[in-house]
């Protein structure tokens, strides 16, 4: 199945439906199914920020990092939005957002493939 690594809050905010676009610097030809796997990078600076601007509360206890988090579906890939989480220059856009049990794997850049969970 087609894994995309993303930095933590971001994985959590993503598969627990708070975060429906994911910005990248480059385009993919693919559309469906798409595991988030945590990266081990946590960008804890943002933390706070995210729940002074957005109004969220971010779950520490489920910051994992360094495995597969949650499962969306990468529905389009748009080069403007009036979401407040883009920031372009492309911005993955994500549905039915969906929160698996934690399976450790290792991340790599782009997408690539793991094992269904």
């Amino acid at each position: 199945m087609k894994t995309l690594s993303v930095r933590q809050p971001y994985a959590w905010l993503i598969v627990n439906g708070f975060k429906p676009i994911e910005n990248r610097t480059w385009r993919a030809t693919y559309r469906g199914p798409l595991q988030i796997h945590a990266s081990q990078t946590l960008e804890a600076a943002e933390i706070d920020r995210i729940e002074a601007e957005a109004g969220i509360v971010i779950d520490r206890a489920k910051l994992y990092r360094g495995g597969i988090v949650g499962r969306v579906t990468l529905v389009d890939i748009v080069e403007s939005s009036r979401s407040p989480w883009f920031t372009g220059p492309f911005g993955w856009v994500l549905e039915r957002p969906r929160v698996l049990r934690f399976k450790p794997c290792r991340g790599q850049l782009g997408l690539f493939d793991t094992p269904e969970l």
